[in-house]
This record gives C-alpha cells, structure tokens and sequence, in this order.
C-alpha cells in the first residue's frame, strides 16, 4: 500500500495552490549563481532573462518553491538545474547556510520584496556553479556579470519583485557593496 511520502504527483492542484497562497506563507528557496575562481574570488554573476505577462522583460534570479517533504538542499538544486540546466553542477553544501531571509508580500512596500499573489518566505543562498550553464524553461538569456556590473543601481531598479534588492544584499554579503 503506498503511503503519503511515495507520491509523485504535484504538490497542489493550480485551485489549491491559489487557495493557499491566500491563505498561509509559501516556502521559496532563491539562489544567487556565481562563477569562483580558483582564489576563492567571485567573478561572475548569473541573471536569467525573463518575458513577464505583461509583455515586459526583466532580469531574475533562481527562486521557485519548496515542495511538500523535499529538503530546502533538494529544492536549491532542482531549481538551479532547472533554470541553468543539468550541466551547470552546482555546489552545494550537505546543510546549506541563507546569506539572508526574504519576506515577500502582496502589498508592496512592507519589504523590499513583492510578488502580488502571495505571502512568500525565500531562504535565499550564494551558490557557485561549476559546468556549462544555459537558459532553460522559460528563460530567454543567462547573462553572465562582474561583480561590478552587477552593482549597479540601475540594473536592480530594473529587476521586479525585489530581486534587485535580493542581488545588492548577496553582493553585500560578498564584499562587492557600492554602498
């Protein structure tokens, strides 16, 4: 007899996950990809392009749901090959730290994070990639940035949802602040 942990459908239904998302926080995981050097140095920062239903383009990072009895490590990396491929190797350690906490609301301006179909939680993680990384799913582009030009202000204003404020706090925490 099958129990609840040998199920392999999708966490929620589309009306169920709607429901919920009114109802309660969702658990995100975010990643921040980066390129290291063999210094340890960071040189590069991966963005994905994506079309938004708005008909606008807009730069991201990797986030996408945690789902139902998958560990925070598993979600990390399923997202990441998701978004970059099955070649980008991420590494990622056994009990992988947050560099930070975000909180995303459906009224804007709680937060610098918003997405306006729910109450989010995203533990959000630094990870380098070792392999070949392309585009996947729905992403148009994977651009590849120094630290630098990633710092940008102007680049974060473009970056909807927060994921501008979401990159200046990784590059914050990597020692690449402009502030």
């Amino acid at each position: 007899m099958p129990t609840d942990l040998d199920r392999q459908e999708a966490w929620l239904s589309r009306e169920e996950l709607d429901n919920v998302r009114g109802r309660v926080p969702i658990l995100y995981v975010a990643a921040v990809p980066v390129h290291v050097a063999d210094n340890g140095e960071v040189t590069g920062v991966g963005l994905l392009l994506r079309g938004k239903s708005s008909g606008t383009m807009e730069r991201e990072l990797i986030a996408g749901r945690v789902n139902y009895h998958e560990r925070v490590r598993d979600a990390l990396v399923r997202h990441l090959e998701k978004d970059l491929g099955p070649m980008a190797l991420p590494s990622v350690p056994a009990s992988p730290v947050p560099f930070t906490v975000a909180e995303f609301f459906p009224t804007p301006g709680i937060t610098p994070f918003h997405d306006p179909r729910q109450h989010a939680v995203a533990l959000s993680f630094i990870v380098p990639v070792r392999g070949d990384c392309a585009p996947q799913q729905d992403a148009l582009d994977l651009a590849w940035l120094t630290p630098e030009e990633a710092s940008e202000t102007g680049l974060h204003a473009e970056m909807g949802g927060g994921h501008g404020a979401l990159l200046q706090q990784a590059l914050s925490h990597l020692g690449h602040s402009r502030f």
